[in-house]
């Protein structure tokens, strides 16, 4: 029971004024400042030798009258709290960290951010120009380096800003565009097809898609067609008369020798054989003796006017 009117009010109870003390060494805590640790108060000198955090920066103890500043289980004063390169105080502004270093937004940037192949190589040439060196014309507004929210193109190895990444001709941005890539450099399509792309030999167009090839040329697969018919002849066999294209129907019909037994062309397509004789022309299948029908090719035979005869038939 307490009887003094010297009493302690403290952590909702009362005390007796020599019992309210220090958890750990016992000292009055009546009239002093003191913290509580899991409801056990505690003078302030204990409070910091056990449970107060070492600086990371400075290595002292963070005592209680200073801001202790926590980041991964890593504690700073709020005065050792900076940037390991350009020493700006860190406090309540973005920063990074590098290997346990603490970095502010533009020192890490310019010692670690990737830098953009556009206009990393321009600002180099420029600096060199006006006689400084890459280090000095490197600042924290160096537009080299990809900083947060940026977007970034990447193609072969190599990144660009969203500005940076131009057409080889144009000079514009492709963004979000198609491209062909041209050596080390990539054109958007319309500076493509105006510049490089091939042509049709017959409609001078660009070939797209659908192209083939005839002596060399490029066509329009539509536009290599038969000269007397315009059939298409991708993947047909045919052949030319006088530089032009012609399919095997209407070569054999215009140009073709005819058999003077069918009638039909003589053509060259299929490894068709043919026999001649005094101008006259057969196919190996129609070189036949006219009354007995026996194939004569490889054998004697007579003729009779327009007739050929096997011996046998003539006699």
């Amino acid at each position: 029971l307490i009887f003094s009117v010297e009493l302690t009010r403290s952590m909702e109870g009362d005390h007796h004024t020599g019992h309210f003390a220090c958890s750990n060494c016992d000292k009055s805590l009546t009239g002093h400042r003191y913290i509580l640790r899991e409801e056990k108060p505690f003078c302030i000198q204990c409070y910091e030798d056990i449970f107060a955090n070492t600086c990371e920066q400075c290595k002292d103890k963070i005592g209680c009258d200073s801001k202790d500043l926590s980041y991964k289980d890593r504690h700073w004063h709020e005065r050792c709290f900076k940037c390991s390169s350009c020493s700006t105080s860190l406090v309540d502004k973005p920063f990074a960290t590098k290997e346990e270093a603490l970095f502010c937004s533009d020192c890490h940037d310019e010692k670690f951010a990737a830098r953009c192949d556009g206009c990393s190589k321009g600002s180099a040439m420029a600096a060199a120009t006006q006689g400084q060196s890459i280090t000095t014309a490197r600042s924290s507004n160096n537009p080299q380096v990809f900083r947060a929210g940026m977007r970034k193109y990447e193609y072969r190895g190599k990144q660009w800003h969203e500005e940076c990444f131009l057409c080889l001709e144009c000079r514009l941005p492709i963004g979000t565009k198609s491209f062909i890539p041209r050596d080390q450099d990539v054109c958007c399509v319309p500076c493509y097809e105006e510049k490089y792309a091939q042509r049709c030999s017959k409609c001078t167009q660009v070939i797209k898609r659908g192209g083939v090839t005839y002596k060399g040329d490029p066509y329009h697969k539509e536009c290599l067609v038969c000269a007397n018919c315009t059939t298409q002849l991708a993947g047909v066999k045919f052949t030319s008369k006088d530089e032009k294209p012609y399919c095997a129907e209407c070569y054999g019909q215009l140009f073709a020798k005819k058999c003077c037994r069918c009638t039909q062309p003589i053509t060259g397509f299929g490894g068709c054989k043919f026999i001649s004789f005094e101008e006259r022309h057969w196919h190996s299948e129609c070189f036949v003796c006219y009354k007995c029908d026996i194939n004569l090719v490889g054998k004697g035979f007579l003729t009779d006017g327009d007739e050929i005869l096997c011996p046998e038939c003539g006699r």
